[in-house]
């Protein structure tokens, strides 16, 4: 389901959006506050920079908005439809839900911005290391 040349590979992996290859975060733990959105400046497998101008990400935080309301709505109907439980513990359990999942929602956030803006090449990794040994 997931293969290479998605872009929904690429938004759920946090891998380069061109070439699919390596994560663009400098560490995988998104549960460590300092680490949650430090990336690297350009993949090393193509050369892509992520940051294509200062403040890029910003655009990231309207996603992060519709994402955040996906996942509360989704805690919503779990809770109370599912469960059954009173709308009072549903408001609870959707704090609760948007403090957990808040680390995976920017980071989800972050990808899928990029790869508004990033197709995916197959070729991309090739050529960069061919012009980097030459």
């Amino acid at each position: 389901m997931l293969k290479k040349g998605s872009k929904l590979y690429s938004i759920l992996t946090g891998t380069c959006p061109k070439c699919h290859e390596e994560s663009m975060y400098a560490s995988q733990n998104m549960y460590n506050p300092s680490e949650t959105l430090h990336m690297k400046e350009h993949c090393a497998s193509c050369g892509t920079k992520y940051k294509i101008e200062p403040s890029f990400f910003y655009g990231a935080m309207y996603v992060s908005y519709a994402v955040g309301t996906a996942f509360a709505v989704a805690a919503f109907i779990i809770s109370f439809l599912f469960i059954g439980t009173s709308l009072k513990t549903s408001f609870f359990v959707i704090i609760g839900t948007m403090i957990a999942f808040m680390p995976i929602i920017m980071r989800l956030s972050r990808n899928i911005w990029i790869n508004f803006f990033f197709k995916y090449d197959s070729k991309a990794a090739a050529q960069y290391k061919n012009i980097a040994e030459s």
